[in-house]
């Protein structure tokens, strides 16, 4: 046992528990698995972002007071936390890719793979509840502070910038790590379309091995871990945020 390397000691130890990871010692199902790994973390690294950048454009224009930005942002966000990541997944690869295909002639010149679909769809998913939360966040904003900054001659554009987005970001803070946490569980919703994420992964090897159990431990821990983190990290920025006074 002194001659293992770290990954057969790994697989013996855990072999003497009754768990089967010998695919680890495979170079094949190996890199398979560990692929997936990375790109799971590819996908929630660019994913966190865009939710939360789209969140704010969602609830600015939500409650800019024009109809002509707030219509199309209600109708969007009202669609898209009612039905299913899945089903949005689906239709967005199944039909708008296809559209997307036909417009430039055909699926060889299509710049748009299914990891993009993914990161699209799941961070615009997660931006709809990001913008409800925000939403609640600006028009809890006292209107003291905001005609004390109509009258040091803020435009509306800047009170929002500098005054509502702020406070609102901090009172909504605990909804939007919330809304973190659902968007990496949502995250394995690409193996639908052969998104080769940690899930997906994980199916490729266990439909070749009796090893379901020891996989599906192994998912449950480095999701917990991920949130775990997250949670964490949302903790620490609500303290260092937390004004005074303003519901925090």
């Amino acid at each position: 046992m002194q001659d293992m390397n770290p990954t057969s000691l790994f697989v013996d130890l855990t072999g003497r528990l009754g768990l089967n990871y010998e695919f680890l010692l495979t170079g094949y199902e190996a890199q398979i698995w560990r692929d997936g790994f990375l790109t799971t973390l590819y996908l929630v690294a660019i994913t966190i972002p865009v939710s939360l950048f789209f969140g704010v454009i969602f609830a600015a224009c939500l409650t800019s007071g024009r109809s002509w930005l707030s219509t199309p942002v209600r109708a969007f966000v009202e669609l898209t936390r009612n039905t299913p990541t899945l089903v949005q997944l689906m239709f967005s690869f199944l039909v708008l890719n296809t559209v997307v295909s036909n417009l430039v002639g055909g699926a060889v010149n299509n710049p748009l793979s299914p990891f993009f679909w993914v990161v699209a769809v799941v961070g615009l998913h997660v931006a709809a509840l990001h913008a409800e939360a925000i939403r609640g966040g600006i028009e809890a904003v006292p209107a003291s502070m905001i005609e004390a900054a109509r009258g040091m001659g803020f435009s509306q554009f800047e009170i929002l910038r500098f005054v509502q987005i702020p406070l609102a970001l901090r009172s909504s803070l605990p909804a939007i790590v919330n809304g973190l946490i659902s968007l990496v569980k949502s995250t394995t919703v690409g193996n639908a379309i052969a998104v080769s994420e940690i899930t997906y992964a994980s199916i490729m090897v266990w439909t070749q091995r009796d090893n379901v159990v020891e996989l599906m431990i192994v998912l449950l821990a480095f999701f917990s871990l991920i949130n775990f983190l997250i949670a964490r990290l949302g903790t620490w920025v609500e303290r260092k945020l937390a004004v005074p006074g303003y519901g925090l």
